[in-house]
């Protein structure tokens, strides 16, 4: 079986990284492609895995993401009918699912993010599957067009996929200077560039300055970890605070840094829900609409929604100070991710699924 996957991001390196492997081992042949966007490239890189760049990030305009997704499509027109997959597999990447659709490949879209209706609107109905956690009901991918018989879930968040194979690696603390007896709070900017968060995010304000500010303010005894996206929130956080706090500017293990941080605040979602699995704290200010897995985490008291920076600075003072409290959330969020089933083994089923429905 020959299985194309599509990369566009950091956290599809880390969904995929089992998968593929998974599938190489087992013989299949497998090509991967992203496109040039700095973090997905060094995400694959430190996953020391072989990919291809195939166009370009389209920036934070809907008319620049227009012109680089329809060149996208072109350029990866041409590069999947030599390769000629069976499969193909990808996180609703647009591009993905049109070219596959247009040269007659199955293609197996996974989605936790119905937030991000474009995306979803433009992969979803040329896809044979739609792969997603079980909290995402049904109808919601049939109001996108998904194929009824199409509907696979896991009982799982896609952060397990990784986080269930992970082994802490305290290295990452040398590499941002940090010191492991001195509690560490990792703050996360917002994905400025998405469509979801058009109007509602930009990278010269980041919704995290703000609460930088109040946690600088109330001088705790901890280090303050900026992780940052796209190059451009960086040189802004630098200028505001300059050596108060640790700019993150590059992909680093991430999970890694979460496992020895004894709090995190995030504007996005991927490492909120990772900070909430993993037992750490977790409050998320994300300024758009609340992603269905914030608030399934927020029914298991693994995650608070707070918007307001003084709130935010008074909560993580309070958690600081209780061990206690810190262990609880441990025990909840770890044992809530040995619950979860794993969501690599259901989407390499239903890929060798769909290999063998062309056989037929």
């Amino acid at each position: 079986m020959k299985v194309w996957i599509d990369i566009l991001t950091p956290k599809h390196a880390l969904f995929f990284e089992p998968l593929y492997r998974d599938l190489a081992r087992a013989g299949h042949q497998l090509l991967l492609t992203t496109r040039i966007y700095r973090e997905a490239q060094e995400a694959l890189e430190l996953k020391r895995l072989r990919f291809r760049v195939v166009g370009e990030h389209g920036g934070a305009s809907r008319y620049g993401k227009l012109l680089a997704s329809g060149r996208r499509v072109v350029k990866l027109a041409q590069l999947i009918e030599r390769w000629s997959p069976d499969t193909a597999v990808s996180f609703s990447s647009p591009e993905a699912a049109r070219v596959a659709f247009g040269l007659g490949i199955p293609h197996v879209a996974v989605n936790d993010s119905p937030h991000s209706w474009l995306v979803a609107r433009l992969s979803i109905p040329l896809s044979r599957y739609v792969c997603s956690p079980w909290i995402i009901g049904r109808e919601v991918w049939l109001s996108f067009g998904a194929w009824p018989d199409g509907i696979v879930t896991y009982r799982a968040l896609d952060a397990a996929a990784w986080l269930k194979r992970h082994k802490p690696n305290s290295a990452v603390l040398k590499q941002l200077s940090l010191k492991r007896d001195k509690p560490i709070i990792l703050l996360r900017t917002e994905e400025s560039f998405a469509s979801y968060l058009e109007g509602k995010a930009s990278d010269k304000a980041p919704v995290i300055g703000p609460i930088t500010e109040e946690l600088l303010r109330r001088k705790l005894d901890a280090q303050i970890v900026i992780s940052t996206r796209y190059g451009r929130q960086a040189p802004v956080l630098r200028d505001r605070f300059g050596s108060r706090v640790r700019v993150v500017d590059h992909i680093i293990d991430a999970t890694s840094l979460l496992y020895y941080s004894s709090y995190f605040i995030g504007s996005g979602g991927t490492m909120t829900v990772e900070a909430a699995l993993l037992g750490r704290p977790a409050i998320s200010c994300f300024p758009g609409e609340k992603p269905l897995y914030i608030k399934y985490l927020e029914k298991k008291g693994l995650v608070k929604t707070i918007q307001s920076p003084r709130e935010i600075a008074l909560m993580v003072s309070r958690s600081l100070s209780s061990d206690e409290e810190r262990k609880l959330q441990e025990r909840r969020g770890t044992k809530l991710l040995h619950e979860m089933e794993d969501p690599i083994k259901v989407i390499s089923g239903v890929v060798r699924r769909t290999w063998k429905e062309t056989q037929t």
